[in-house]
């Protein structure tokens, strides 16, 4: 095998791998004798027509398709390897010349890892997140929990009220006709929580249960439905049942109950420690995004569109896995939403590039600082794998193996380099403007 590389612009190449004449022959001498048993010939026994015969009569390139199949993995694979090259996409494969006798020649146009020009990446200044949780946080939370332990009773003796959760039947007129999709029967509705058009829950405010009412409305201009965009319509609904929410007491008893406390003040307290605490990882995550953003902003790379495209289809292939695991296929989670694939490629390409900058931007400055790797920390990695999938930590470095290790190893180097540039990140508390003024 012979290869020639050729650099093109914007961090491509392109490879031309030439075979030999024998290593071709062989390919097409495989390809006949895995397809001669499908091939009917008047005259002779199935699987017993000679090659010959079989180009003579469909020609000289009727193996030449699986011929090519079989000889262009291995031949781009050793290509790779003697290239030298870090190739980031997938090969875009082009025959150049496939003929008995004569060479077999191919091109792969490739990505390759982009070089990195780092800015600024030490002292990087993020804003410091106020982590204390406020009073008013604490009360959100447990009024969150209190509406967990409510209790639901029939609506009686009055008209219904915010927050109740009815069942009603409706029907919708434009122009006093009937329109399609406007009708509906023991409907469940909780009013305020906006899942009809505006202004049709509040009217329902106040109304009695048994009695049919009349509610006006208009329907948005951004309607799904085109013929009724912008156009106001009267609805005949009747509420024919409510429930609603009755919330345990605010005391030690509801401390006893939805905690290990004996009295509201140490639930409390425990509330806002742990609010406080979700807020310190919050703002952890957040200010390492925000570090990470500025480094990206001030690097310089140039990232080729097929690396890219390679990422999305691995953000894709995860998706399509935690869809199926979830008793969907792809297709039915397209129908019930709307979405297509190439709709779906175009949300996930912002994440695929930011992700790809992120490992750039890290694993250069790994390099920046000499950040490796330590045996240690590969043992907790191993140990990490080990428990996960509760087996003895010498078999966990047996599945790894070689390869998985040095991937290992670059992810440890990544998280290092995160780890290095967050710690050198100089925290500032933003200035209000009423301060300012």
């Amino acid at each position: 095998m012979s290869l020639q590389v050729e650099k093109l612009e914007k961090n491509m190449a392109k490879l031309t791998i030439e075979a030999s004449p024998e290593e071709l022959e062989k390919a097409i001498q495989e390809a006949y004798l895995k397809n001669k048993s499908k091939i009917n010939v008047p005259g002779f026994r199935k699987g017993k027509v000679p090659r010959a015969m079989i180009e003579k009569m469909y020609g000289a390139g009727i193996f030449y398709e699986d011929a090519a199949n079989a000889m262009i993995p291995n031949a781009y694979a050793n290509a790779v390897e003697e290239s030298g090259l870090e190739i980031v996409s997938q090969p875009k494969i082009d025959v150049v010349q496939i003929e008995k006798g004569q060479p077999f020649i191919f091109t792969a146009e490739v990505a390759v890892r982009p070089e990195v020009t780092l800015g600024q990446y030490k002292g990087i200044e993020v804003e410091k997140k106020d982590t204390q949780a406020t009073e008013d946080e604490v009360a959100q939370e447990i009024d969150r929990v209190r509406n967990q332990n409510a209790r639901t009773l029939a609506v009686e003796n009055r008209t219904i009220q915010s927050g109740d959760m009815t069942v009603i039947d409706f029907e919708g007129f434009v122009d006093g006709e009937a329109f399609a999709g406007g009708k509906g029967e023991n409907y469940d509705l909780t009013i305020g929580s906006g899942a009809f058009i505006p202004g049709f829950e509040d009217q329902l405010i106040g109304a009695e249960i048994g009695k049919e009412i009349e509610i006006s409305v208009t329907f948005p201009e951004d309607y799904h439905a085109e013929e009724l965009k912008g156009k106001p319509a009267v609805f005949k609904v009747t509420v024919k049942s409510a429930r609603m929410k009755e919330l345990p007491e605010l005391d030690d008893e509801f401390a006893q109950d939805v905690s290990d406390f004996d009295t509201l003040e140490e639930y409390r307290a425990d509330v806002k420690a742990k609010l406080t605490e979700k807020k310190e990882k919050e703002a952890a995550s957040e200010k390492e995004t925000a570090v990470i953003d500025k480094i990206i902003e001030n690097a310089q790379m140039d990232i080729p569109e097929p690396m890219i495209e390679y990422q999305v289809m691995h953000m894709a292939d995860d998706f399509a896995r935690r869809i199926q695991q979830q008793g969907l296929t792809v297709e039915q989670y397209f129908q019930f939403t709307g979405l297509s694939a190439d709709k779906l490629f175009e949300q996930f390409r912002p994440n695929a590039l930011k992700r790809i900058q992120s490992r750039l931007v890290l694993e250069a400055i790994a390099e920046a600082e000499s950040i490796e790797a330590t045996q240690e920390d590969l043992d907790k990695e191993y140990e990490k794998v080990a428990s996960a999938y509760k087996m003895e930590v010498e078999k966990a470095k047996e599945i790894v193996g070689e390869k998985g290790a040095e991937d290992m190893k670059k992810d440890i180097r990544v998280q290092k380099a995160v780890d290095f540039v967050v710690a050198e990140a100089v925290e500032k508390i933003a200035v209000s403007e009423e301060a300012d003024s």
